[in-house]
């Protein structure tokens, strides 16, 4: 988005971005067990999760709503092994700030890293953003051992039924900018893969009351989809 367009729709932005912030229902990450073992099986892959507070499960009750439940059983599936899994995630943390959660990871096989909208609501540059997993996936390296690193995309948040136009419309132009530059860093970097975004967002139905989080039927979705592309296109390269 151009500074301009910023500066010239400054005070209508401002002022929906501090209504949205009153407004929006602010809704607890999910309550359960932060990590634990799925599956059955001789074989085990260690699965990391880390991020914010789509990666917590804000949006549903329990753990085993959220991504973190869904994926580890659905991978275990798959595999037909068992995944041990950990959550290292808090809400509001940008990309920058992500590697603060490990402090207490343990090691792991493939990691699972979902940031983004914190850095376009905080209007944090694409190229800081992309320096900011660079030392993240370097921490994940060297603290957790991992081989392998999925980045998840930063959602299209023109499509986010909670958000006001035309603030809404300007959240997406960013949010594009991101994702454009994630996806090319993330092709030229060894053990990275980074999965397209391919959810109905559009589908109130979908999403938690504050029109802004996955619900629990859109957790499951994005679950199955790191699921399959982590049993066929990573792990059996490991």
């Amino acid at each position: 988005m151009s500074l301009a367009l910023k500066l010239a729709l400054g005070p209508l932005l401002l002022a929906q971005a501090l209504h949205t912030r009153r407004t929006m229902p602010r809704l607890p990450e999910a309550d359960g067990p932060r990590q634990g073992t799925v599956g059955c099986g001789t074989g085990v892959l260690g699965l990391l999760i880390v991020g914010d507070s789509s990666a917590a499960g804000v949006g549903v009750a329990t753990q085993q709503q959220a991504l973190a439940g869904r994926l580890s059983r659905a991978l275990a599936q798959r595999l037909g092994q068992r995944v041990r899994w950990q959550l290292c995630a808090r809400s509001g943390i940008t990309s920058a700030q992500a590697h603060t959660l490990l402090v207490d990871a343990r090691p792991a096989d493939v990691a699972v890293v979902v940031t983004g909208v914190n850095d376009v609501v905080d209007q944090v540059r694409p190229a800081q953003a992309l320096a900011a997993r660079a030392q993240l996936l370097q921490a994940l390296r060297q603290q957790a051992g991992i081989r392998h690193a999925v980045m998840t995309p930063v959602p299209p948040m023109h499509r986010f039924a909670g958000l006001p136009q035309p603030l809404r419309w300007l959240a997406g132009r960013d949010a594009a900018a991101h994702e454009t530059a994630l996806v090319r860093w993330a092709a030229l970097q060894p053990g990275v893969s980074h999965l397209p975004f391919d959810l109905p967002l559009d589908d109130a139905n979908l999403l938690a009351s504050d029109g802004f989080h996955p619900g629990a039927p859109l957790y499951r979705l994005w679950g199955d989809a790191l699921a399959e592309h982590i049993a066929t296109a990573v792990w059996p390269r490991l």
